[in-house]
């Protein structure tokens, strides 16, 4: 059986010679599978179809597809430096678009992003699509990159038994929030504030 293992970048390359093509038929053909179950939209195959890789699985098959209604919704890919290479996934472009939140009601919309991120990580397999439908429109609205050839492969290891994607996803954000909060930690609460609050502890040193 011939793997999809490192197809992701061909794929991707493809997706965006669609537009660097001004093929905004088939651009819309994807779009049409946004919200549908992936590999169910008949517009999509003759795009789709053609890049699959040969005797792909039917859940292998299912991430290019979704791949595909994704990226037409959000066509900004995050080509990520030598220095940023396996630094650049979902949870990465999440913690991006936290911390490019500011105003009055930062607070209240940061914790609004928290608790989207925390329900993706959360989400089955099945139910995945449709969060990350959500999740790229958030991106999109605050032109934010998404390292699709990435998340090609993190969709396809979603269901590993030891959560590594959602492990991973979860380290890029939360140590994104922590550096840009000055070491804040769950509950808004810092570690020095936290230590200040009872007399009995003192901060080390």
């Amino acid at each position: 059986m011939r793997s999809t293992v490192g197809n992701e970048e061909n794929f991707v390359e493809y997706l965006e010679s669609l537009v660097e093509t001004k093929n905004r038929a088939a651009l819309a053909a994807l779009r049409r599978g946004l919200g549908k179950p992936p590999g169910t939209v008949t517009e999509m195959h003759p795009i789709v179809v053609p890049m699959l890789p040969k005797n792909a699985s039917a859940e292998d098959e299912e991430v290019f597809y979704l791949i595909a209604a994704l990226f037409s919704l959000h066509q900004m890919n995050w080509h990520p430096a030598a220095e940023e290479k396996g630094r650049t996934n979902f949870g990465a472009s999440f913690a991006r678009l936290r911390t490019s939140l500011g105003g009055e009601r930062s607070g209240s919309i940061k914790s609004s992003i928290e608790s989207r991120f925390v329900a993706l990580l959360n989400s089955h397999r099945d139910d995945l699509p449709e969060h990350l439908r959500h999740a790229v429109a958030l991106l999109r609205s605050h032109d934010l990159p998404v390292d699709w050839a990435g998340l090609m492969r993190d969709i396809r290891d979603w269901d590993r038994d030891d959560r590594r994607v959602q492990r991973v996803w979860s380290r890029a954000f939360w140590q994104s929030v922590a550096q840009t909060e000055g070491g804040h930690t769950a509950g808004g609460v810092s570690n020095k504030e936290r230590v200040g609050s009872d007399p009995s502890q003192k901060p080390d040193g």
